[in-house]
């Protein structure tokens, strides 16, 4: 439960650094990874709907941190840039990131980190898949399991 709670505190539509929420990180980080992203490409990498990704996208344009443009290679689609206040604001957050993280490390004894991290990559993949497969069994399969 401790971590449930833990994890549900990422994804609280409340800024986390710089007036930006963890999912808007998410997205500037993509768009920076990329340099030009397609929005349906953002779709995939939310996992979200389209309504959900421009609901998410839309704040990120209005305080100048992205910018949106018709594609080159189809009129219909759509692309995202980070402005250079959106760059700016993602290194900030990035930093404020990295010290959270840092916070975190010094809490572990030295001796155990590398198994920590180890152990949490393997967690994360598990939650993955278990999140994937919860969702192709539909809430009605669920109920008998619990």
């Amino acid at each position: 439960m401790g971590l449930a709670q833990e994890i549900r505190c990422w994804s609280r539509d409340e800024a986390i650094c710089a007036d930006v929420t963890f999912h808007q990180f998410v997205i500037l980080d993509a768009v920076a990874k990329k340099a030009v992203l397609d929005l349906a490409d953002l779709h995939k990498i939310l996992s979200v709907e389209k309504s959900t990704t421009t609901r998410l996208v839309n704040p990120l344009l209005q305080k100048g941190l992205l910018k949106r443009d018709k594609a080159e290679h189809d009129s219909r689609a759509v692309t995202l840039t980070l402005t250079e206040e959106g760059r700016e604001t993602h290194r900030r957050v990035w930093l404020c990131l990295e010290g959270f993280f840092q916070n975190i490390t010094r809490s572990i004894p030295e001796k155990r980190q590398e198994g920590v991290l180890k152990a949490v990559k393997v967690f994360t993949a598990a939650m993955r898949k278990a999140a994937v497969e919860c969702r192709c069994c539909g809430p009605s399969l669920l109920k008998g399991k619990l």
